[in-house]
């Protein structure tokens, strides 16, 4: 079985809707939301610059929120309700400030939706950001879950899920994301 500790906050293997990562708890830090990068349509060219008190659209113009820290490679973005941290790279620069691939509700949903505790369980469905399928979980060991994909069994960190529904369970890559990451961290003696 390979074992593979993915960092859900890598913007670049995500697509479609964010998921809401946090390692927000007693320490009172703001939930880690893993957004898609922002299409090039929706940028000036260049890198994003992203500094305390830019104003954040989403990629039809609509304003998400203002960045209230920087640090780490990660931005806090404000809504006003809720407090998203975010890896810079999944900000662009557009014509009104930087843009990120969610809407204001998105975003906010996403960090409503990590304040619920997981419940992961042996047999959870397990789907994409899509709402694909990409495997069912048949072991919860510690801080680690195994999900079986059709091809491959991979261990993730707790944190990568979210709770979809009762029984079901989100993260943010898909069943050929997943396997890809697996292949690739089992090296090529395939252990």
């Amino acid at each position: 079985m390979t074992r593979i500790m993915l960092l859900m906050g890598t913007a670049a293997l995500f697509a479609g809707p964010a998921l809401a990562q946090a390692d927000a708890s007693a320490q009172g830090t703001a939930p880690q939301a893993t957004a898609p990068s922002t299409t090039a349509a929706a940028t000036t060219g260049g890198a994003a610059q992203v500094t305390v008190g830019a104003t954040v659209n989403d990629t039809s113009g609509g304003q998400v929120g203002t960045v209230s820290a920087v640090s780490g490679g990660n931005a806090t973005i404000d809504t006003g309700t809720a407090k998203a941290s975010v890896p810079v790279t999944s900000l662009a620069q557009g014509q009104s400030g930087l843009v990120i691939a969610m809407t204001k509700a998105q975003l906010e949903a996403a960090v409503a939706a990590q304040t619920q505790p997981t419940q992961i369980s042996v047999g959870n469905n397990v789907s994409g950001p899509q709402g694909n399928p990409v495997g069912k979980v048949t072991a919860v060991t510690g801080d680690l879950v195994t999900v079986q994909t059709a091809t491959t069994k991979v261990q993730l960190p707790t944190k990568a899920f979210a709770q979809k529904t009762p029984g079901e369970l989100v993260i943010g890559l898909t069943q050929a994301q997943l396997e890809a990451a697996a292949k690739s961290a089992a090296g090529p003696s395939g252990g």
